[in-house]
């Protein structure tokens, strides 16, 4: 994310921020019981300045504390806008919703993000390279992780037919081994990358940072900014989650496209700035990390939180997804592998990405209520 010139203390405003206007805005008009379309939109913008403020302060945490805890610290807040509101919606028994936004993030990273990020690049430079190994290494955690997703909903449509309180618990059980095995691959994955294999991911860019500046802020200053632009996070979802069912019928959207397209870039959008501004700098290896690190934060390490806080809060979530959000999931992860697999990417490739988004984008829009999610009864 680019910053403009310095104000007094140090701190950069950004126009970005001119988006903060929004906060008291969506604030006043969930105050005053307004229509539920303005809250939703009005909390949406709001999140966006506050998701790339808690990402700027994540970064300066990560400077400050050096590259292992840095690379942690990225991890476990790189998508906590998305958590947050993932976890509000599932406190308010909006299961589908907090599906729809775990599809919609894997979806929006590898194909919206990536797919933006390589064509912006691609305008300005005629080839672009990145780390095969570190592409390789997301493309192979997320195919384990669509496994994740494919065992559970097969499990459901082979015992559909005798759905009765065993199946239901059989298949909440099965969900939580499961998240718990994602949840260890997740950590062993930090592990490698961080640790013990750190030198097969550090690429010209990390070379070039050797000299880098010392952090913006100092580490006082990060964690207040983080602290608070996380209650602004958790004040702006729950306003959002509250009014997404008047937004969707306003808006004539069912609930999982909502939560697949609109929440998901709502979430990402901070971020999805930074891996474009990256790639047009021509450090397409950062951008290609950003993009598939996150997807594979949402699959192996937000996914599993949310089952677990499900159960914690008497409010079981299972791992079982419509067909087409599996199908979906699938068909990007095979997409973004055979676009990486080169190491080297030029825009056409990332026109192509985007086209799968559109298709998946409208394939969700038209999806028929009924068939958005089946329950078992």
């Amino acid at each position: 994310m680019t910053h403009s010139k310095s104000a007094p203390g140090g701190f950069r405003i950004e126009p970005l921020y001119w988006l903060f206007l929004a906060i008291p805005l969506a604030a006043t008009l969930h105050w005053t019981h307004q229509p539920g379309l303005w809250v939703f939109i009005a909390a949406c913008v709001a999140i966006i300045p506050l998701a790339g403020l808690m990402g700027r302060a994540t970064e300066n945490l990560a400077e400050a504390m050096g590259p292992s805890i840095g690379g942690l610290l990225n991890a476990t807040f790189g998508n906590a806008a998305e958590l947050i509101i993932a976890f509000f919606a599932l406190r308010d028994d909006k299961i589908e919703l907090v599906k729809a936004s775990i599809t919609g993030s894997i979806l929006g990273n590898m194909l919206l993000v990536l797919g933006v990020s390589i064509v912006a690049g691609g305008c300005f430079h005629r080839r672009q390279t990145f780390n095969r190994t570190s592409a390789s290494l997301g493309a192979t955690l997320l195919a384990l992780a669509t496994i994740g997703l494919i065992v559970p909903t097969i499990y459901y449509h082979l015992t559909k037919h005798a759905a009765n309180e065993e199946t239901r618990a059989t298949l909440s059980n099965l969900s939580e081994e499961i998240s718990v095995i994602l949840a260890v691959m997740y950590v062993l994955s930090l592990l490698f990358s961080l640790l013990t294999h750190r030198h097969l991911f550090a690429g010209p860019e990390a070379e070039q940072d050797v000299h880098a500046e010392p952090p913006e802020w100092s580490k006082k200053t990060a964690i207040i900014v983080l602290l608070t632009a996380t209650v602004g996070i958790a004040f702006m979802s729950e306003m959002l989650v509250g009014s997404v069912e008047q937004a969707g019928e306003s808006l004539g959207m069912n609930h999982v496209f909502i939560g697949v397209i609109v929440v998901a870039v709502i979430g990402n959008a901070a971020e999805h700035s930074t891996a474009v501004l990256v790639a047009m700098k021509d450090q397409m290896d950062l951008a290609v990390t950003i993009a598939i690190g996150s997807s594979i934060q949402i699959a192996l390490f937000v996914a599993p939180v949310l089952v677990f806080a499900g159960l914690a809060m008497g409010k079981p979530m299972d791992l079982h997804f419509s067909v087409m959000e599996v199908i979906a999931v699938i068909v990007a992860v095979a997409v973004t592998s055979m676009a990486s697999q080169d190491g080297e990417t030029h825009w056409m490739e990332g026109a192509m990405l985007l086209a799968v988004y559109v298709i998946l984008a409208l394939a969700f829009y038209h999806l028929p209520p009924e068939t958005v999610l089946p329950v078992p009864n």
